[in-house]
């Protein structure tokens, strides 16, 4: 099958969680299908892997109202013969349902959230509206695939979808194994020389892009919330913050036991050489890509209730502790349980994460949706 995919904003080079799901699952999803992606200019194609990168469309807002798109678009899939299109978030759902109509092929929508109910939960007057369009878009798609269970029941549910249409297609991971305990030593090692760590500290790892709100009102709850309770324990810990867009109100205080890095080029190795990974997320939607990264590197986890939706404890052999949210004290006696934890990821996690497991459900539910 030749595909084309419409993915309206930055994602190339992939930094943050969501630009990663985009990036990783194409790499994959490219392996089944041929695959032509259609993005906006700021994108580099040099990161592009395994497809072709077309940037044809403005960075101005402007660009999901622009009618001229149609044409260009129409034009393309006429060229290349595309049997689908695949549009990442349903924003430009009137463009794909147009494309549909007009060249008899295949709409899918590839969803990260259920975009409207993301927007109530960040206080937006307008979420309704976007909430109807979204509705819309997905009834009008012929396939949709959902970043995880609780979104496509819903969808089904709420926006009345045909459920053999419906797909969940979670975030994902390169790794098909946990790292060995001799890469874990080795990479604890070098992190505790870069960064004239003395002891043997155990390391709790949070990690972000803090220019969103859940993961700036979760870095709160961190630093404001959770370590001075952490700190009464009279445990040793040392808890790194790595990250985009860190605030410079947080970054230039001196926080007990805290050691705030921002920014980093290597994330495995801190995925590798950690203890423990915190996640005090509280809100948005979707799947915390940040922690399938973390368990599927073996790190013990810590999380909120809401920070896990769309991972099931029972893949995780004991390694990931739920906590109510806002419950900061149920939070620290998990931490301290968490140092402790000897256990390993077992391989149904990876059957269930491994980027390629995921792409070939989604390549085969489309394939066979055609073959029927």
């Amino acid at each position: 099958m030749n595909i084309i995919s419409l993915v309206s904003y930055p994602f190339l080079p992939a930094r943050t969680g969501g630009q990663k799901g985009i990036a990783l699952f194409y790499k994959y999803f490219s392996r089944y299908h041929q695959l032509t992606i259609v993005t906006t200019e700021k994108n580099q194609p040099a990161y592009a892997e395994g497809y072709e990168l077309l940037n044809i469309i403005g960075n101005s807002k402007l660009r999901y109202i622009n009618p001229f798109i149609f044409f260009r678009l129409r034009d393309l899939i006429r060229q290349k013969k595309a049997t689908h299109l695949i549009l990442e978030h349903p924003y430009y759902g009137w463009l794909g349902i147009l494309l549909k109509r007009a060249c008899g092929i295949k709409l899918v929508v590839h969803s990260h959230n259920i975009e409207g109910l993301r927007w109530k939960g960040l206080g937006k007057w307008w979420w309704r509206i976007l909430w109807n369009y979204e509705k819309i878009t997905h009834q009008q798609a012929d396939y949709n695939f959902f970043i995880q269970e609780e979104d496509r029941k819903y969808a089904i549910d709420t926006f009345h979808l045909d459920a053999k249409k419906c797909l969940s297609v979670s975030f994902g991971t390169e790794i098909k194994e946990p790292p060995s305990a001799e890469s874990h030593e080795s990479a604890f090692r070098i992190l505790q020389k870069e960064l004239q760590i003395r002891n043997n500290l155990p390391l709790l790892l949070f990690n972000g892009s803090f220019q969103y709100k859940p993961n700036r009102d979760a870095l709160d709850n961190l630093l404001f919330k959770v370590n001075p309770i952490l700190q009464k324990k009279e445990i040793p810990y040392l808890i790194l913050i790595i990250g985009l867009h860190i605030p410079e109100t947080i970054k230039s205080i001196s926080y007990p036991n805290v050691m705030i890095l921002g920014f980093v080029e290597n994330l495995e190795l801190y995925l590798t050489g950690c203890d423990v990974f915190l996640n005090p997320v509280q809100s948005g939607g979707g799947i915390k890509t940040k922690l399938v990264e973390a368990l599927a590197f073996n790190l013990n986890a810590v999380s909120t209730e809401n920070g896990a939706i769309g991972i099931d404890p029972a893949l995780c052999n004991g390694k990931m502790i739920l906590c109510p949210d806002n419950n900061w004290n149920l939070f620290t006696e998990a931490i301290a349980r968490a140092i402790h934890l000897k256990t390993t990821m077992p391989p149904v996690f990876y059957e269930q994460f491994y980027w390629g497991n995921i792409t070939k459900r989604a390549a085969d539910f489309i394939s066979v949706a055609v073959d029927g």
